[in-house]
């Protein structure tokens, strides 16, 4: 029956979101405790279950496409589940369809504002390595060497411990 078919792939998407926040948390602990080396895994495991993830909104896609045309429907029209749990006239079907929907928004809203902090994150820190950067490039030669008074000139110049010009 398509509207199984339908709700299995919602479940499953629930499910692989909730994957991703499991994943979006060991992302945050990597950036707060600096490991990079687990932060490139975590986005390699990432990148995979996005790609699953694709395939089965592809899947839901055609579940929902098989489902309209059980319906009587025949164009391929985008309705969103709200739209679709309109067209189920078995009461128990409509709200096994609006639970998946309601569970897999929060589930998507959860990874949203995790995303958002793990986002915070990284500038936090991009920022902290732009300020190291320009700390380290600041120091003014004349503070490495000595000068007597009467040769310092008028306009001192500035180099730091490595040329960023390089």
């Amino acid at each position: 029956m398509p509207l199984e078919r339908l709700i299995d792939v919602l479940e499953d998407l629930r499910v692989s979101h909730q994957q991703l926040i499991t994943l979006g948390e060991q992302k945050k602990d990597a950036l707060i405790s600096n490991r990079v080396e687990q932060l490139i895994a975590v986005m390699n495991q990432e990148s995979k279950l996005s790609k699953h993830i694709e395939q089965l909104d592809e899947q839901r896609m055609q579940a929902a496409y098989a489902f309209l045309q059980e319906r009587g429907i025949k164009s391929r029209l985008n309705l969103n589940i709200t739209e679709l749990s309109r067209l189920v006239f078995d009461l128990e079907d409509k709200q096994r369809l609006l639970d998946i929907q309601k569970n897999l928004a929060d589930t998507l809203q959860e990874l949203k504002e995790l995303n958002e902090l793990n986002q915070q994150l990284i500038q936090q820190a991009i920022s902290y390595i732009d300020f190291s950067i320009e700390s380290m490039s600041y120091y003014a030669e004349s503070e490495a060497t000595y000068q007597r008074p009467a040769d310092k000139s008028i306009s001192t110049v500035t180099a730091g411990l490595f040329d960023t010009r390089a």
